[in-house]
């Protein structure tokens, strides 16, 4: 398997690296992560000057035409610069649903997504659901020429700057079954939410934000129930799986940041008359550090080449990439933290604010055991 990348996909890269290098100053970025929450002129630059949104979005709604590469890309050089604006919750996941599930409305907003002007949360987890996206007991119900939804979901990540807001409820079969869950969209402001929804909004231990959603009696338009009723789970499952193959390649990219500074760390650091840096013993960290790092590198590589593959194939590859993700970002992310002092939680310096984002990746999307239970379902299958 080639992994070298193409003379357009490294122009990708290193054309987003400067534009972080030279226009993404961490302090400002948490600044604004704890006031707004993101920097609309950084989502701007985005769409406008590298036209990041639409890189792996269809030509048919004005985007490249990318593919799995090239949301590696992406994906980890904002990693790299632990960037907090919503990438993966607009692009990879409502731009992935729309797509997949298809029609005028769908193409209409992904047009906005690659334009700048759209910003999408997916309302999926419920109180009572843990990390299975199936377990769904919010409910809608034909009435007339509208939906009424009533139910709750729970931490909407990027809810508070979303534009649209895409949900899950079931219109029939029973909860946790894969079958009867529909999928529908609608306009989304934080500050004036729709008649039917109420909010609760709040910031995320890793600087980003998100909010919980009830339900009672939402009414949308018939319209707004996206693809074919009761088949969404078929949109919903691939589109999860790519979110997760780019947040392990986000992971990525902060572990290369983070063992980068921990090792220059190291040699300015002096103990007993010299750098740290010196001692076998740190040495011998650092060294494990960065095989954990390579490891979650080659895992992910294998998982971003499988998103096209089939069904099972692909699963099973990004669920090994998760579990192998989780367990570098903590031993890396630790270590770091650990080699760094009292310093390494602090607000001032940047590593606590990786480990932070790492710490989260863990979690996102399922647990190692979770990930490890669908591997071994799927390989006994």
């Amino acid at each position: 398997m080639d992994f070298t990348r193409t003379d357009e996909q490294e122009l990708l890269r290193s054309g987003l690296a400067r534009f972080l290098t030279t226009r993404y100053n961490l302090d400002d970025s948490r600044r604004a992560a704890k006031s707004a929450g993101w920097q609309p002129a950084v989502w701007r630059g985005f769409a406008d000057e590298l036209g990041i949104l639409g890189a792996i979005l269809p030509e048919r709604v004005d985007g490249m035409g990318g593919g799995p590469v090239e949301l590696m890309v992406i994906a980890e050089e904002l990693g790299r610069a632990l960037v907090v604006e919503p990438f993966v919750d607009t692009v990879v996941i409502g731009g992935g649903l729309l797509n997949r599930s298809g029609g005028d409305r769908a193409d209409e907003i992904l047009r906005d997504i690659v334009s700048g002007a759209a910003r999408l949360a997916f309302a999926a987890l419920e109180p009572t659901s843990g990390h299975c996206l199936h377990d769904v007991s919010t409910t809608a119900r034909l009435d007339g020429d509208h939906w009424v939804i009533n139910g709750a979901k729970t931490v909407v990540t990027s809810a508070p700057l979303a534009t649209q807001l895409l949900i899950t409820a079931r219109t029939a079969g029973q909860r946790r079954e894969q079958a009867g869950i529909s999928l529908f969209g609608t306009e989304f402001d934080v500050h004036h939410p729709p008649s039917g929804i109420e909010v609760h909004s709040y910031r995320t231990i890793d600087d980003r934000v998100a909010s919980d959603l009830v339900f009672t009696d939402l009414r949308l338009p018939a319209a707004a129930l996206l693809g074919t009723e009761g088949t969404a789970w078929v949109v919903i499952e691939p589109t999860i799986d790519d979110a997760i193959a780019a947040i392990a390649a986000e992971a990525v990219g902060c572990m290369r940041t983070v063992l980068g500074d921990t090792i220059e760390y190291a040699k300015q650091r002096h103990q007993f008359g010299q750098p740290i840096s010196g001692f076998q013993v740190l040495q011998h960290r650092m060294v494990d550090m960065f095989m954990e790092l390579e490891q979650a590198a080659a895992a992910v590589h294998l998982a971003i080449y499988a998103l096209d593959a089939p069904d099972k194939d692909r699963a099973r590859a990004v669920s090994a990439a998760k579990v192998t993700v989780a367990r570098a970002a903590k031993f890396i992310g630790q270590n770091a933290v650990q080699l760094h002092g009292a310093m390494g939680m602090t607000e001032e310096l940047a590593i606590g604010h990786y480990f932070k984002r790492l710490t989260a990746v863990e979690h996102e999307f399922g647990s190692s055991e979770s990930h490890l239970a669908r591997y071994a379902e799927l390989t006994r299958g």
